[in-house]
């Protein structure tokens, strides 16, 4: 995807045991779209700052959910009861969606976990890449550049994303 693209449609089933589509996650001026996972260390060191964005930003206009298209045969840790089950353990304020047929994250161009695309209120791109610049799991400094929050401010603000492009890092979506 390319900024300013429009956020293709969706229609994934989620834990909540509720199908959600791009429609039903945007907020009145912004969607949050992260493409997650259960296993990946990359994704378990933000997911606290993710939860932390969600229901900090909710009350703002902000939507957010997370998508896991990691292929479960062969990495089971990722199957939609494994979602369930960390989704409940972990409290997740927003819905945590499937993509086993992997489309979805095709659509997007979706490459690692965690890969976050944030859209305006018209649902066009305006922020991809990652949730900050602490990218180093094994490390965990304190982000000193909070790339969403700040792409988020200026999204709430009606001003354009003043970064609106980083390298995401993470593990790679495990395609089928």
């Amino acid at each position: 995807m390319m900024l300013g693209d429009k956020a293709p449609s969706f229609s994934l089933p989620g834990v909540d045991g509720k199908t959600h589509t791009i429609e039903s996650v945007k907020g009145a001026k912004a969607a949050i779209v992260v493409f997650s996972c259960n296993h990946c260390p990359y994704v378990l060191m933000n997911e606290d700052r993710l939860i932390s964005v969600c229901k900090d930003y909710a009350a703002k206009g902000v939507g957010m959910a997370a998508i896991n298209s990691n292929d479960a045969v062969r990495y089971p840790d990722d199957s939609f009861e494994n979602m369930k089950a960390r989704a409940s353990a972990r409290g997740f304020p927003f819905p945590y969606l499937h993509d086993a047929s992997q489309t979805v994250a095709r659509a997007y161009g979706a490459t690692h976990t965690p890969h976050l695309f944030v859209f305006d209120q018209d649902l066009r791109l305006a922020y991809t890449g990652s949730v900050d610049d602490d990218n180093n799991y094994q490390t965990r400094k304190k982000a000193e550049k909070p790339y969403l929050r700040d792409a988020l401010d200026d999204l709430i603000a009606n001003h354009p994303v003043r970064l609106p492009e980083t390298r995401a890092i993470g593990c790679t979506i495990k395609w089928k």
